[in-house]
């Protein structure tokens, strides 16, 4: 694909690229197929995420009409995101891109799945640990830029846990209890991230979990975090398998630690965790399973399977796949 030499000024500051031809080519370097033709374009933007300002959607339409592409680009509602990304994707887009968080990505690219359209998650949350990953820490407006202008179609991995994808990090056990008081203290609902702080301490060393790793022997801790390749610290983008991280709680001032990563950090970094590879696994306990997926809060039944999957979706990257 060619380069674009010069750029002209969109409303609200975006940076546009020059009027091209209907028909963005995407060369797919990673896997080994002909080129997709990207035609047809649908954008889903979530207001609520906080990199998303109120005049993104119309810089976003902008740009997408700079590269002369049909588009549509929806906004979502409370309560209405699931029939959104649905409908979005049932119209039959070449491309859908995401303006949003973790948890919307993670909506889109699970409603995709391996067969449906490229995905192209841009940052527009407060983690946007996928759209890092993709893109590396700049503006959306020039991550899609780069990526329409010369990106390629990788495919991404991901897990799946009690039936629900996720493509950074699952956690399970009561972390991801103390990661909805994070997200309303994120939202400045103070009060309703008192009380899930409150029910986060209670439950802290109640709710043990017991677990399998690919058919080892049985273990057990009080949480099991299983990160993706794409974002973790541990594993290699080749490495075909989850980081899978398990904590071991054993007295009060634990507790305490627990407490404040969860609040402010990353309980990943606590010395009573220790952390392997997996394929596979099985986690069960006697309460049902509380779990946080890319950001999105689920409650699992009192046993549930977890395992990793090296094709989940196609993304449009900006540059050439491991």
């Amino acid at each position: 694909m060619r380069n674009v030499a010069r750029r002209r000024r969109l409303p609200g500051g975006a940076q546009p690229c020059a009027r091209r031809r209907v028909e963005t080519r995407v060369q797919i370097g990673v896997i080994e197929q002909p080129a997709v033709s990207i035609r047809r374009v649908h954008a889903v933007v979530n207001p609520a995420s906080g990199g998303v300002g109120p005049a993104a959607a119309d810089q976003l339409a902008a740009l997408l009409a700079e590269f002369g592409l049909d588009h549509q680009v929806s906004k979502l509602a409370p309560g209405r995101f699931e029939d959104t990304v649905r409908a979005a994707v049932d119209s039959g887009p070449d491309l859908m891109v995401v303006l949003g968080g973790d948890g919307t990505a993670r909506l889109v690219a699970e409603t995709c799945g391996r067969h449906g359209p490229l995905v192209a998650p841009l940052s527009g949350g407060t983690m946007n640990k996928l759209g890092r990953a993709l893109y590396g820490a700049r503006p959306w407006r020039d991550a899609l830029f780069d990526a329409l202008s010369a990106g390629e179609a990788r495919w991404m991995p991901g897990g799946e846990v009690g039936g629900h994808a996720f493509y950074c990090r699952a956690v399970l056990g009561s972390p991801a209890l103390w990661a909805r008081a994070r997200e309303a203290i994120r939202a400045r609902k103070l009060g309703r991230a008192w009380n899930r702080a409150v029910f986060a301490r209670r439950r802290a060393f109640r709710a043990g979990l017991r677990y399998q790793f690919d058919g080892a022997d049985a273990g057990c801790g009080l949480a099991i975090g299983l990160i993706c390749p794409t974002v973790s610290r541990a594993l290699g983008v080749d490495d075909e398998a989850l980081e899978a991280a398990v904590l071991d709680l054993r007295n009060t001032r634990a507790g305490a630690r627990l407490a404040m990563y969860n609040l402010f950090g990353d309980w990943r970094e606590d010395p009573d965790v220790t952390v392997q590879r997996c394929v596979a696994a099985q986690v069960w306990a006697s309460d049902p399973i509380p779990a946080m997926l890319d950001g999105e809060f689920f409650r699992l039944g009192r046993r549930t399977d977890a395992s990793f999957r090296p094709r989940a979706f196609r993304a449009l990257a900006s540059g050439p796949g491991p």
